[in-house]
């Protein structure tokens, strides 16, 4: 499992070892599955290259590899994609639940790096809420409802189905 903040400036290698670029942002497709990773060409221009997720042959913890070049193509914005900073960007956007709860505001996204199925979404509150109670993570069964202004996430009710069962928190530091 992966986080979008894990990726974000990870090289990406062909089989060859050339240094094809960095990872700049991940499109997310309305079935809530991240379908293509973006690239930030290396150069003075920089432009952005889409790669489809299932052409990648690894994921290791420092870059990403892939078998060939031959999936990569110009980046342009589709109708029916998200992107976390750029096209139709999902990051800061409130997450509320089916019952209209507010849950907090998108910060990260949870997702499996061989089929781009998102299984949580990482929530923040704020600077000050998230030092005192840490983020949130909310796991959900079902793809999200992504509108203009919200997105809208079944919350998977785990254990006794109580709040805190529901969102598990970050470790919070320890003081000194």
């Amino acid at each position: 499992m992966r986080t979008f903040s894990l990726l974000k400036g990870m090289p990406v290698y062909d089989h060859n070892g050339d240094l094809l670029g960095e990872v700049c942002d991940i499109c997310i497709g309305k079935e809530g599955k991240v379908s293509d990773i973006l690239l930030q060409a290396k150069g003075l221009i920089g432009k952005k290259f889409r790669l489809p997720i299932n052409q990648v042959l690894s994921f290791g913890a420092n870059a990403i590899m892939l078998s060939d070049n031959k999936g990569l193509s110009k980046y342009q914005e589709q109708d029916s994609e998200y992107t976390m900073h750029h096209t139709k960007p999902l990051l800061k956007k409130n997450a509320l639940s089916e019952q209209g709860e507010q849950l907090g505001l998108l910060d990260d996204v949870y997702f499996l790096e061989e089929v781009g199925t998102i299984v949580g979404y990482e929530l923040t509150d704020g600077f000050f809420s998230d030092i005192a109670q840490g983020k949130r993570i909310i796991r959900t069964p079902h793809p999200p409802k992504i509108g203009k202004d919200a997105i809208i996430v079944s919350v998977n009710k785990l254990r006794g189905g109580m709040n805190y069962d529901e969102m598990s928190e970050l470790p919070k530091q320890r003081p000194r």
